[in-house]
């Protein structure tokens, strides 16, 4: 989806307008209803969103159908970037940057342990099966070094999500203490530097839709000239740059938008400047500092989570989003599993993508376990972090078709992402309770709640 944009605009010759409108109709629809039997299954509604998708593909299908044609296929394509960068953009509204320096130490080791090893067991694994197994890259563009595929599985796998794993905390009489607090800042740094690790992979591979950088353009201009390693020290910088003029423009943020809330409240002008202000920061971040727009859409939302107006701005957002673009954006994603043509006799990477999803549990529980036992947890506490933090959602599905569309990943690893989501999404809360057991009267003396939230010495 990052080279929608660059790809040519369709044009009317290619197609009618309302064409567009049947394919939207039935994607909503379905949406819909598989969004409310997830519900009811106690699953994330992401799940029903992916499902729609690939229940519409089976219109491919149809002999001279005239539904799923090119034309409306660009148009799909291009609401769902659209809803891609709405959801980081929700996502960073929703960071509680509170939580996060409440908790500190405990929530950054349980953070870099849980973005540590899924990177680690990524990699290591789909380095092994390529070199060892016979796993062809062919996906890949001639020129790009196959190492960046392994790292961005890799990359892949630090997404998390504690979706899931907030009701049950909550259900358990866990959620305020050390632990549940813990796990939420964890989830928040956790999804940070994910989407940072996104694009700086991107980025030195070489795979970027943005051939300008606004560090490279400077240097050149002056008569210097940039290859071979100052790459990778270019992209580093240009990143910091684009870091620090966030920070700068905070402070030009924060006291508008707080202004407007005191002489405007919950008037519709805020969420407008809000979205303009998200889809600016995203196209800055993409077009003039080779960083993935939908980290300059997360970066936005966290500027704007710390103003008066945010839990206005982010209910707008949410029904904007929720409405249209989000749930297109999902099944768009299912809609192009049916381009992957994926091959169910090659054995190798049937078994990579079962090992991807096995890695993928394990990455989080034991890294964020060992995080947790660092920051001097007990072992039950630590493993619960553990379990807690293996919860994927719409990060993972994210994350993962922004490598297909960069090349950096075969398009045939999204059914094992939805494979892996759903074993989450069933595993984590079972698991949870298996480990904790019925929760005890919260208002007896030595709850639930106090029993484990206070057991980290």
């Amino acid at each position: 989806m990052g080279n929608i944009f660059s790809s040519g605009i369709v044009t009317l010759a290619d197609g009618q307008p309302y064409e567009l409108l049947l394919p939207i109709a039935l994607i909503l629809i379905s949406a819909k209803l598989f969004a409310i039997l997830a519900h009811h299954f106690h699953i994330p509604e992401v799940i029903g969103f992916l499902l729609s998708g690939l229940l519409i593909g089976l219109i491919y299908f149809i002999h001279n159908q005239t539904i799923l044609t090119d034309y409306t296929r660009n148009g799909i394509s291009i609401l769902a970037e659209l809803g891609v960068v709405l959801i980081m953009f929700m996502a960073g509204i929703e960071t509680d940057m509170k939580k996060v320096k409440a908790v500190g130490k405990a929530s950054v080791l349980i953070t870099v342990g849980g973005v540590i090893f899924p990177l680690a067991f990524g990699f290591i694994g789909a380095y092994l099966f390529r070199n060892y197994a016979g796993m062809e890259p062919d996906f890949l563009a001639t020129g790009i070094d196959p190492i960046y595929s392994d790292l961005f599985y890799g990359v892949i796998l630090t997404a998390t999500s504690v979706s899931i794993t907030v009701p049950v905390l909550k259900e358990l009489g866990l959620l305020e203490g050390k632990v549940g607090n813990a796990l939420i800042a964890a989830a928040i740094i956790d999804d940070l530097i994910g989407i940072i690790l996104l694009s700086f992979i991107i980025s030195i591979s070489g795979t970027s839709s943005t051939e300008f950088n606004l560090l490279t353009w400077i240097i050149e201009s002056c008569g210097g000239h940039v290859e071979g390693a100052w790459n990778v020290l270019i992209i580093i910088v240009n990143m910091g740059i684009f870091f620090v003029l966030s920070l700068g423009a905070f402070f030009l943020v924060r006291p508008l938008f707080d202004f407007l809330d005191r002489r405007y409240p919950h008037h519709i002008r805020i969420p407008i400047l809000a979205l303009a202000f998200c889809f600016l920061w995203a196209y800055l971040a993409q077009s003039f500092f080779q960083i993935a727009d939908i980290t300059g859409a997360y970066i936005a939302g966290l500027l704007l989570s710390l103003t008066r107006p945010k839990r206005y701005i982010d209910h707008r957002t949410e029904t904007t989003a929720n409405v249209l673009f989000v749930p297109i954006f999902f099944a768009s994603v299912a809609l192009k599993m049916y381009d992957a043509s994926f091959d169910f006799t090659d054995v190798t990477f049937i078994l990579f993508g079962l090992t991807f999803v096995v890695l993928g549990i394990l990455g989080k529980v034991v890294g964020a376990g060992s995080g947790a036992l660092l920051a001097r947890f007990k072992f039950k506490d630590s493993l619960l972090a553990g379990i807690g933090m293996m919860a994927r959602a719409e990060v993972l599905i994210v994350t993962a078709q922004r490598g297909v569309d960069a090349g950096l990943v075969d398009p045939s690893i999204i059914p094992f992402c939805l494979l892996l989501i759903l074993v989450t999404s069933f595993a984590t809360p079972l698991l949870l309770k298996l480990l904790v057991g019925k929760p005890k009267d919260p208002g007896l003396p030595g709850g639930a709640e106090r029993s484990l939230s206070d057991s980290a010495s």
